[in-house]
């Protein structure tokens, strides 16, 4: 029925369209795999006589210690791994990991495959994944869920994903902002953010709440699609500043590295902040407390955060139940937005 000899778990994972860590599985008779999947992988491993070799099995089984920590960007955008907050969550990771006894493997999802289970896993590469971010609801992740590898996410809690994730309260994070900014007289605010990214999404709905509740009309012409770096969140305010009909009291950046890029333009511009633009960001970066003025904004737990995902993802190699956990967020007041 099949012509092609089947020498391999390749081979039989081509000839069935299933992924090479499905048959591996079948193989191994794991019920991860349903039963009709199973018995159609067993059948064609049959008729070719094609048998795991155990000494193979025996290596790739072995503990590697390793854990993989992939940065998930968009296939758009300027952000690198230099990114102030993506170097405080992963500093944080990697003094947890050391502690037990854990090396750590980062990279991006510019250099992984698509076929994480099979890159990290099936190769043997890590025993356990740390996604950092979720980019466009990125299937891939939802790939890992369904075949139960174990991993964990930083990101936004999705009504619909059945995997575990940390990560602050983004939407109650943004309300606070905005409702600061609203507190300090500002009635039209800007927001600068990419919102097609899960958590920024989220901080979108609470800039949009503070100024439900506060009775503010929400204006779309007030948000700009700005990516998570300063030179962004600069073009954005060069855009902002070219609308010149438009009176803008206010500035809410869902990162701290757009709001100063902002900031940069505004101060260029000659517009007073917080004077006539008071501006919020989201991170709490440690330049934020020293740029000039200095810049308020929502400060992440940054060192749990990357401690619960360590262990999180521990428990889970382990066997055990693990759930997903969302960390409160501080509102950290400073000049750019302190009007006396």
């Amino acid at each position: 029925m099949n012509q092609k000899r089947v020498r391999s778990i390749a081979d039989i994972a081509e000839l069935l369209g299933v992924s090479e860590s499905t048959v591996s599985r079948a193989l191994n008779d794991n019920p991860l795999v349903n039963q009709k999947t199973r018995e159609k992988i067993q059948a064609l491993a049959k008729e070719h006589n094609f048998k795991i070799n155990a000494k193979a099995r025996a290596l790739r089984t072995q503990k590697t210690r390793v854990i993989a920590v992939v940065v998930l960007f968009k296939e758009r955008t300027e952000r690198g791994i230099s990114d102030p907050f993506l170097l405080d969550i992963l500093g944080a990771i990697a003094d947890e990991l050391t502690l037990h006894g854990y090396d750590m493997l980062l990279s991006n999802t510019r250099t992984a495959s698509d076929d994480w289970g099979n890159y990290y896993f099936d190769s043997k590469r890590a025993d356990g994944l740390i996604v950092i971010g979720q980019g466009e609801h990125d299937a891939r992740i939802d790939n890992l869920a369904r075949e139960d590898f174990p991993f964990v996410v930083w990101g936004a809690a999705l009504p619909d994903s059945d995997y575990c994730t940390v990560g602050s309260d983004n939407k109650m994070g943004a309300f606070m902002a905005v409702n600061h900014l609203i507190n300090q007289g500002c009635k039209r605010i800007a927001f600068f953010g990419d919102i097609s990214h899960s958590e920024m999404e989220q901080r979108w709905q609470g800039y949009c709440l503070a100024l439900q509740q506060a009775r503010i009309a929400l204006d779309e012409s007030l948000r700009f699609d700005t990516d998570f770096t300063s030179e962004a969140g600069y073009q954005s305010a060069c855009r902002l500043l070219a609308q010149s009909s438009l009176t803008v009291d206010g500035l809410f950046a869902v990162s701290d590295v757009i709001a100063l890029g902002a900031m940069k333009k505004l101060t260029e511009a000659g517009i007073g902040i917080p004077g006539q633009v008071a501006v919020v960001g989201f991170d709490d970066v440690a330049m934020s407390m020293f740029y000039q003025p200095s810049l308020t904004t929502i400060r992440q737990q940054t060192l749990e955060g990357g401690r619960l995902l360590v262990n999180k993802l521990l428990d889970k190699l382990a066997g055990k139940a693990v759930r997903s956990q969302l960390l409160d967020v501080q509102l950290v007041v400073r000049e750019s937005s302190k009007r006396e």
